[in-house]
């Protein structure tokens, strides 16, 4: 990401240049403003961070984000352990697993924190609490007050919390239901039991405990101002020594190192945990794998510690500061060649004549911000991209030049109204006039930048011009760097604003104030941004980007099956009455939308935008076909509580897509050609996509290839039909998995006769 990160800190540079006299940095033919309008909300600060946090980007986004934005943090859910931080220290809880009906007829999962312990300074009391330092999945909470300070450490999948004071003592406050005993095989350990919840404390040498009621006091040496505590599978001693072992290997820094492996069509993540070992023989920490670290992992580590259960399925513990994972990098192209049936393409351009001299309005029908002007953007390019393959070229020329007019309205900067601006109070681009948030609480801008992206890259591939930084290039470029910055420590952007390099997957809130954790509802639309994120690398001709929308496809796919679908059937609990969850917490499981609780939306949301890069949602033909018969139920269901969708058939489109990645024919007889749109789609993509799969078969995920931009489909009849997609200017021999070698065409997708 060298030559992003150079220009960017260019442009930021340029600004305290160029904006006196005018507002507006220039980027090449485009800019950013430096001020918001009047009435325009302004991105929040961020106080609560020490100095040097002050010096780089906010984190936003984050599993540990509020901690940034209050006194005292929201819950923080680490897995398996919560936290949160209050005026008297840290609360550190092991939450159990809440059932809760709703009025859909089915029940909400939770994972509500209770404080079972709370580590608390003795000799002064906090003032706040901190954000001092993060890794890729660990964080760092500072409680200072004037020159002293306790320092708590806590990451996802670890079951310790690591403390350091300054000064003075330690006492530890135990829930009602926690009785705590010393260890009779070393009187450093601390055994804290209640109900199913076993815990450990762990004393430095020369420290000492002493129970005060339901409190202790940790009497801490001078030299020696550090402990630890951890959630345990149990009490056996074996465990507690493995723990003991682990317990002065404090977590300083984490992390997720990835590498894609072309001629395997694979992404391998190498997670690595950093410690500093307080005293004894240097020894490995514990780590937990979460079900898509471990589901079909053969090379993980070699000395088990047991499991616990989480929200996300059970964890598997080891002992070890490392492990690395390996993950099919599913291809996709960027778009499907023209159907080849006389009948069926006459339709479609049917369908294309009509809907492309309605396509101004059609790029706006709901709200005016980045986000939907974002996704009209990308509605109206993909309609293009459909005339373009199907020979229509005048109108694809007349989309193309709408489109380019639309977006360089935006990308100027010449409007007060509606604009990009970059705001160093995070280090972030916000964008008006604001939608869902995403300047108040930093929501969503994956979602929002990715349609913008993803409509440039189908810009560039018709006129490569117009994506060069010196016109409108550079502007992408803003937005891809807050999204995807790959540089860790950086004062403009922070490192993958929204992704979580331990979860593998996106979160959506940017300040994450909710007792329920972080969240992201619509996994489909993360998808869209990474997909944006590697086609705009190609056009660029930056290999690093490319790879980095590569990790972040690949191991977003992941998590969406096991936590968003659990096709492996890992991880959903047995009281959920759901086969999908379609909004995901930190903390909770929910089958709702943030505006509706209408199941046609519910379902439809974690599909969005279906694109050829799309492809993914078809591993699973049984959980399709689940998926759908449980729609259907819901829909009665819904309509039992006397509710309606308005209209009935909303999303029909949608739905006949999705069926048809599996079953081709099903989808086809589905779809109503002129029933209900997705506002984000058109009549005639969709009619394109259903003649297409029916021509072709359905996407055959088992073949890969030694190329980012491939696909393969297999057809009733056996006939398979391979494609691939060259974005650079020489012929390329694609090399399948199953001995197919396609040669690529430059610039264009190559198709197998």
């Amino acid at each position: 990401m060298k030559k992003l990160n150079a220009l960017v800190a260019t442009l930021l540079l340029t600004a305290a240049l160029s904006h006196a006299s005018t507002g507006v940095v220039q980027v090449g033919a485009g800019g950013w403003r430096t001020q918001t309008s009047t009435a325009d909300q302004k991105v929040p600060e961020a106080p609560f961070r020490t100095p040097e946090m002050l010096q780089r980007a906010a984190p936003t986004n984050q599993w540990y984000s509020s901690v940034m934005f209050t006194r005292w943090s929201e819950v923080l859910h680490a897995l398996p352990l919560t936290a949160k931080a209050t005026e008297k220290g840290l609360e550190i809880g092991f939450p159990k697993k809440v059932i809760t009906p709703t009025d859909r007829k089915d029940v909400e999962v939770t994972y509500p924190h209770a404080a079972d312990i709370t580590l608390r300074p003795l000799s002064f009391q906090p003032e706040a609490a901190l954000l001092a330092g993060h890794g890729d999945w660990s964080v760092d909470i500072r409680f200072p007050s004037k020159d002293q300070s306790l320092t708590t450490t806590i990451a996802h999948g670890s079951p310790f919390v690591f403390a350091t004071l300054s000064q003075g003592d330690l006492g530890l406050d135990f829930g009602a239901d926690l009785q705590a005993h010393i260890w009779s095989k070393d009187a450093r350990v601390l055994i804290i039991k209640g109900g199913s919840k076993t815990y450990a404390a762990f004393a430095p040498t020369g420290g000492t405990w002493q129970q005060g009621g339901r409190a202790w006091t940790l009497n801490l040496p001078a030299a020696k101002r550090y402990m630890s505590v951890a959630v345990m599978p149990n009490e056996l001693d074996g465990t507690v020594h493995q723990f003991l072992a682990s317990a002065y290997s404090h977590i300083s820094n984490t992390k997720a190192e990835f590498r894609v492996d072309q001629d395997k069509s694979e992404v391998v993540t190498s997670f690595h945990v950093e410690t500093q070992t307080k005293e004894g023989a240097q020894a490995p920490t514990i780590v937990g794998l979460y079900p898509h670290h471990y589901f079909g992992n053969k090379e993980l580590p070699s000395v088990a510690v047991g499991t616990l259960p989480s929200i996300r399925g059970e964890l598997k513990f080891y002992a070890s500061n490392s492990f690395t994972t390996r993950h099919v990098s599913q291809g996709f192209v960027p778009y499907w060649p023209g159907v080849k049936d006389p009948k069926s393409s006459q339709a479609i351009v049917s369908n294309l004549s009509k809907e492309s001299s309605r396509a101004r309005r059609m790029m706006l029908e709901i709200g005016q911000g980045p986000y939907w002007q974002g996704k009209g953007l990308q509605r109206i390019s993909q309609l293009m991209t459909v005339a373009d393959v199907q020979g229509e070229t005048a109108t694809r020329d007349k989309l193309l030049a709408l489109i380019k007019k639309r977006a360089e309205e935006w990308l100027s900067g010449q409007s007060d109204r509606t604009y990009f601006h970059y705001s160093p109070t995070l280090g972030t681009v916000a964008s008006y006039p604001e939608e869902y948030d995403a300047v108040k609480d930093m929501n969503d801008h994956h979602f929002h930048y990715g349609y913008w992206i993803r409509a440039a890259a189908d810009i560039g591939m018709r006129d490569p011009e117009w994506i060069k930084a010196e016109k409108w290039g550079g502007m992408i470029d803003l937005l891809v760097a807050d999204i995807a910055t790959a540089q860790r420590g950086r004062k403009d952007f922070p490192y993958l604003r929204n992704f979580d390099p331990y979860e593998g997957h996106s979160w959506a809130s940017g300040t994450g104030m909710s007792p329920d954790g972080n969240n992201q509802e619509s996994s489909s639309e993360a998808i869209n941004a990474w997909v944006g994120l590697m086609l705009w690398g190609s056009l660029q001709g930056r290999q690093d980007l490319v790879d980095l929308g590569t990790y972040l496809y690949a191991t977003e796919i992941q998590s969406i099956n096991h936590y968003w679908f659990d096709i492996h059937g890992l991880t959903l609990p047995p009281e959920y009455k759901n086969v999908e969850v379609s909004m995901l917490f930190g903390g909770k499981l929910a089958h709702n939308t943030w505006w509706i609780d209408e199941p046609r939306q519910i379902h439809g949301i974690n599909l969005l935008p279906l694109t050829a890069s799309s492809t993914y949602l078809a591993a699973s033909p049984a959980f399709t076909h689940k998926n759908m018969a449980a729609l259907e139920q819901e829909i009665d269901i819904y309509q039992g509580r006397g509710k309606r969708a308005k209209p009935d058939d909303i999303w029909q489109d949608l739905f006949a897509k999705y069926v048809a990645l599996v079953d081709p024919k099903k989808g086809l007889e589905l779809w109503k050609e002129w029933g209900s749109i997705e506002l984000g789609d058109t009549r005639t993509h969709a009619q394109h996509w259903l003649f297409f799969l029916n021509e072709v078969g359905t996407p055959d995920l088992g073949i890969t290839a030694n190329t980012k931009f491939y696909a393969s489909f297999k057809a009733a009849n056996g006939k398979r039909t391979y494609m691939a997609y060259n974005p650079t200017r020489s012929p390329v021999d694609v090399r399948f998995s199953d001995g197919q070698v396609l040669k690529a065409l430059p610039l264009v997708l190559t198709v197998s006769p």
